[in-house]
């Protein structure tokens, strides 16, 4: 194949005309509406993913994603395959692959090296390469570069090396592609240039960033400010309770200034796939450099440390009703991480599930978008129970983790003995302080003396 003179201006030309072919590598939560974005304003489009079952479904016209409807992927008309042969007819590749943590909360590249790898013997000159994984400054340079490399091409002249981070909002039914700005940041400014018509159609807005690391670095502070702020507000939560202080009234208090304040909710600790991640991602490449990150690795503490709490602001409360935690029926309202997703990544309720079951506490759960749980730790699978009056009345307590949309909390409090709501959901959820009693105590006369009668425990309370 005879090369044009200039391969940047070609495929900037071809990718303004949309006839330049997108493939998407990694078909998730990402890559799935970045790729029908793609194909809804006209581009071809090719899809690759490792798992057989959400290939098929989108080749068959089908959603494999709660909250994409079937409808929209049978119109796009997306070719989709599990190998990569078919990357070489693409003119830009975008890797949209996960990047968790590893068991030492160190960065976990491997899906990242693995696509490249995949990708090494179909790379061709004309190609741009870009990555949108949420990762630590210097991944793109250390792995799109010299994969690019390898393969005989020239970053600049005959590759496009672009780092284009996702900043998708999960349960979210209006999405974000299209709608939120995208930062956009180019190896050279060749590469930068197409990265700018790569995604000039598809972005709502482009937000040109003069560096691959300084792109990489703006995609963690995001998500570490939202954890760090979490994190404070967390604390203030256990401060609060151990004043008996309501703390949603502290925070809607607060929230009152119209400047200087941003109001950010706690809960019983963070999940999916980037908040409880990117903390430790920063940290772990401060570290590399022999720069303290004191402040963002305690946030990740904190926040790490929020399923415990909530564990043990349920042990008391039950506790305090005299009934002991070994063999208490508790019922888990919500497993996914956040309300209106089935994802269950670093979700609290998991470590939650984990604590209860240490102390013989007999589990279940409820939530309408994860019908089946494979518990870890080679415990049983779960199954999500039906919210019948009967069974919530037979349940010791209901912790209230992530509240799902379509759940009637109303009914739920009418059959609940008790509830510990973790995220606010009962605006007069009560503040208990552990076991004491409360100050002041009806009293009533039994023969000569005086005696306190059994406090009227609140039966919502706060955790």
């Amino acid at each position: 194949m005879r090369l044009p003179e200039d391969p940047a201006a070609d495929l900037i030309a071809r990718l303004e005309a949309r006839t330049a072919r997108i493939g998407v590598v990694g078909l998730g939560y990402v890559g799935l509406p970045l790729a029908l974005r793609f194909a809804e304003l006209g581009f071809p489009v090719t899809g690759f993913d490792i798992d057989p079952a959400k290939v098929a479904a989108v080749a068959a016209g089908r959603s494999p994603l709660h909250g994409i409807a079937d409808a929209r992927v049978a119109a796009a008309g997306l070719l989709a395959y599990t190998d990569m042969q078919a990357a070489r007819g693409c003119d830009a590749l975008v890797i949209c692959v996960p990047t968790p943590l590893g068991p030492h909360k160190e960065p976990e590249l491997g899906p990242v090296r693995a696509a490249l790898a995949a990708l090494a013997p179909h790379l061709r000159p004309g190609q741009a390469v870009a990555l949108e994984s949420t990762t630590y400054p210097g991944t793109t340079e250390e792995f799109v570069l010299p994969a690019l490399a390898a393969a005989g091409l020239a970053v600049g002249r005959n590759a496009f090396a672009i780092y284009s981070p996702e900043r998708e909002d999960p349960g979210n039914p209006e999405g974000t592609v299209g709608r939120v700005p995208k930062l956009v940041a180019g190896a050279t400014p060749a590469c930068l240039a197409v990265g700018k018509a790569l995604y000039g159609a598809a972005a709502g807005a482009l937000v040109p960033v003069s560096s691959l690391r300084a792109a990489e670095l703006v995609k963690l502070y995001e998500n570490v400010f939202r954890a760090v702020n979490i994190g404070l507000v967390n604390e203030l939560k256990r401060i609060s309770h151990a004043l008996g202080l309501d703390v949603q009234e502290v925070i809607d208090a607060a929230a009152t200034k119209p400047f200087g304040f941003m109001p950010f909710r706690p809960g019983p600790g963070l999940g999916g796939h980037c908040i409880p991640v990117d903390p430790y991602y920063l940290a772990w490449k401060a570290r590399e450099l022999g720069v303290p990150s004191d402040f963002v690795e305690l946030a990740g503490r904190v926040n790490d440390a929020m399923p415990a709490y909530v564990f043990g602001r349920l042990r008391d409360a039950l506790d305090a009703r005299g009934m002991p935690l070994r063999g208490a029926r508790v019922l888990l309202i919500g497993l996914a991480y956040k309300p209106g997703v089935p994802d269950t990544r670093e979700s609290p309720a998991i470590e939650i599930l984990r604590l209860l079951g240490g102390r013989g506490v007999e589990c279940a759960y409820h939530d309408p978008l994860v019908p089946r749980f494979a518990a870890p730790h080679g415990a049983p699978a779960l199954q999500s129970q039906p919210l019948d009056p009967g069974f919530v009345a037979a349940q010791d307590a209901v912790l209230i983790v992530t509240p799902q949309p379509g759940i009637d909390f109303a009914a739920l409090r009418r059959h609940a003995r008790l509830i510990v709501d973790t995220r606010g959901v009962y605006p007069d959820a009560a503040v208990e302080t552990g076991p004491a009693l409360p100050p002041t105590l009806p009293v009533e006369t039994r023969g000569d003396f005086p005696q306190p009668a059994e406090p009227a425990y609140h039966p919502v309370i706060q955790a």
